[in-house]
């Protein structure tokens, strides 16, 4: 099954490897991995994202490397951690690069086993694992590349990143076993988790903030799911410091009762951003009524609908995927 991939990557000079507009550890530390490993092959990397890197997740080393403009001289395009359109619309919509990516082949390396709905012709190479670092790894291993100890640091920053320190339920025997090799080729998580910890640290505005975000939580269904709206001005009041979303979505999800939390995000352009954690394999589904995706337990989602609109639409559908679990079962 890498046969396709590493064709197009052995036939290229000049690879560009893109983010989407949400980067998280895992399209990081995969693109790092992929800079460091086609590298040893004598490749020229180019690390894009739309975005700027968030400060929470620069405690990856390598971070800076990552650039907002897009290079057209490249052979061939990596897509990393994502093959839904929406989440690469602010990619598809700078000048030149939807035309790049209908002329040049397009690798897209993604453990999300969704179907892709990108238009421009694309070679796919997806399976069912906890990050796409993992992907990358056997790719790696099946082609005999080199993996250097920093290839290994990024590859295993990857999969804690994902699996939330190897503790989500879409850990499998082979993860454990990746994470085991990685570490046999210099990747030392003690290290990665004493600069995450470092980098993790709150400000005591961002810790009041927390307090406010908690005390504003919605409950519906009964209890089943839980709710928190953040709006555009808080977005950028805080966002730089760290990702709101992600400073209640656990606690959230852990209040007795909870089976889905969801953090909506509210922009000036009517767009809004939807992220989901569960303690059911629902999250996809949910976020699928919306056109979005991602993992049973942790999933996302973009509409340009009002808040009002949303959330009864968003109660309806995770009453339906409550349901359908439940008539499953």
């Amino acid at each position: 099954m890498y046969d396709k991939a590493r064709e197009l990557i052995n036939s290229a000079k000049k690879i560009i490897v893109i983010q989407a507009e949400n980067p998280d550890g895992d399209s990081l530390g995969s693109s790092l991995a992929l800079e460091e490993i086609l590298g040893d092959l004598g490749k020229k990397v180019i690390m894009y994202c739309p975005v700027e890197i968030p400060k929470y997740m620069r405690y990856i080393n390598g971070w800076d490397r990552v650039v907002s403009q897009f290079d057209t001289s490249a052979d061939l395009a990596i897509i990393v951690d994502t093959m839904a359109e929406v989440l690469l619309t602010r990619v598809l919509e700078t000048p030149g690069v939807r035309h790049f990516l209908d002329s040049h082949p397009v690798l897209i390396i993604d453990h999300h086993t969704t179907e892709s709905n990108l238009k421009f012709t694309h070679t796919l190479l997806a399976e069912e694992a906890v990050a796409t670092s993992e992907i990358i790894y056997k790719l790696a291993d099946d082609s005999n590349w080199k993996i250097n100890p920093q290839a290994a640091e990024n590859l295993l920053v990857a999969i804690m990143s994902d699996s939330l320190g190897l503790t989500v339920q879409t850990v499998s025997p082979q993860t454990f076993f990746i994470a085991g090799k990685l570490t046999e080729l210099g990747a030392r998580n003690s290290d990665i988790e004493k600069r995450r910890r470092e980098y993790m640290k709150k400000s005591a505005e961002i810790l009041k903030y927390k307090g406010k975000l908690l005390e504003r939580i919605e409950y519906y269904l009964d209890g089943k799911l839980a709710l928190i709206s953040i709006p555009f001005e808080e977005i950028q009041a805080y966002s730089d410091q760290y990702n709101p979303s992600v400073l209640v979505l656990d606690e959230m999800r852990l209040v007795e009762g909870v089976e889905i939390g969801v953090a909506i995000k509210t922009y000036p352009d009517g767009k809004l951003t939807g992220k989901l954690r569960s303690n059911l394999p629902i999250s996809a589904t949910v976020a699928g009524f919306f056109g979005g995706g991602g993992h049973e337990y942790a999933a996302g989602f973009r509409v340009y609908e009002s808040i009002d609109t949303i959330i009864p639409e968003l109660i309806d559908a995770s009453d339906k995927a409550l349901k359908g679990i439940k008539s499953d079962a």
